[in-house]
């Protein structure tokens, strides 16, 4: 796989914000008692944090943003660059980073744009910030990413109903002397119909149809304007293109396995991670699990890792960190980045009245 190197880019911080009201895995008229256990136990996930009615990935976001900046001591002058990753934008226009810019009170010289991504988005989101970064165009960056997927999931829908959570994120770059960061990105769009909300935009317009809730193979029952998730099929992908990945990052960075101090990997589901642990060989104490509490936050899903599990080891002492995005599209993107002490901020539980 194609590898390219960034230089001279610092990560300074990061932070992640979840809807305060944590809501617990629980039986529904199409999952009850044994199958739901066995649901748990293969997702890892018991419980999430779903955004309520009217607030977006950009609420979640904001707060983090805001809390990053006042913990760095970031003037809102200083930050040159503002970059929103999500499939889950307030509108369809403007570009969400746009609005963001203006609640973040940025000034008017900063750049602000989106990118739909999700699974890789944070890698990919990354990539584009560091990069501006080193040739100069910023010396500042706010990388924002996240997702509320839960507002496109329909309850009745075994296969996706008690995976999907919520959370919005905040990662600090800035032009400074580091180690380089080697990134490695990848897509295979003919699997895109496999991870998709079918209808609701251009292509497939909203009407009383595609709204209407139909049922499915299985007995689960959705619209066409909500997601449909081919779960072998994302599984088939994802073991036949994460390790190369993952091993074509490392040689770009010329690190061995051993080298890396945590593998930060999507947070898709512990069955997932868990295989590829094991198929990888990587030592389990070194694969951060953030599933259980947070379900699987699609972009946000990595930095909501770093920020739940690593917290303590990164502000200790530098470290080594293999961060791996895969899935939706099919696309996929990995980074390993060698980071000395960045402020991560505890998860922010945000109560919305």
């Amino acid at each position: 796989m194609p590898t390219f190197t960034l230089s001279g880019v610092r990560l300074a911080g990061v932070a992640a914000a979840v809807p305060g009201k944590r809501s617990e895995v629980q039986p529904t008229s199409k999952v009850q008692g044994g199958d739901l256990a066995k649901i748990i136990a293969s997702t890892g996930v018991k419980a999430r944090h779903i955004a309520p009615p009217g607030t977006c990935t950009s609420d979640l976001s904001a707060v983090a943003a805001e809390c990053l900046m006042d913990r760095l001591g970031w003037d809102r002058a200083s930050i040159d660059l503002l970059v929103f990753v999500t499939q889950t934008p307030d509108y369809v226009l403007p570009a969400t980073a746009c609005s963001l810019h203006g609640r973040l009170g940025l000034a008017k010289s900063c750049g602000a744009f989106d990118v739909n991504l999700g699974c890789s988005g944070y890698v990919y989101g990354l990539s584009i910030a560091a990069a501006q970064v080193q040739l100069g165009a910023a010396k500042r960056a706010l990388l924002l990413v996240g997702d509320t997927i839960s507002k496109v999931v329909s309850g009745e829908d075994r296969s996706v109903a008690f995976l999907f959570g919520d959370a919005g994120t905040a990662t600090a770059l800035e032009a400074a002397p580091a180690a380089p960061i080697s990134f490695v990105t990848g897509s295979d769009g003919s699997g895109a119909a496999q991870l998709q909300i079918p209808a609701g935009m251009f292509r497939s317009p909203s009407n009383a149809h595609t709204r209407e809730a139909q049922s499915r193979d299985g007995g689960s029952l959705r619209s066409d304007e909500q997601l449909y998730m081919n779960g072998p099929e994302i599984f088939n992908f994802t073991i036949r293109e994460v390790p190369s990945m993952i091993n074509s990052v490392l040689e770009a960075a010329g690190w061995g396995f051993d080298q890396v101090d945590a593998f930060v990997l999507h947070q898709a589901n512990r069955f997932m991670l868990d295989y590829l642990a094991k198929r990888m060989k990587l030592p389990p104490d070194k694969v951060v699990l953030a599933l259980e509490n947070y379900g699987n936050t699609s972009s946000a899903s990595i930095p909501l890792a770093i920020c739940d599990g690593l917290r303590g080891r990164l502000q200790r002492a530098p470290a080594k960190l293999l961060l791996a995005g895969f899935g939706v599209g099919f696309s996929w993107a990995a980074a390993a980045i060698e980071v000395d002490r960045p402020h991560i901020e505890p998860v922010i539980n945000i109560s919305f009245s």
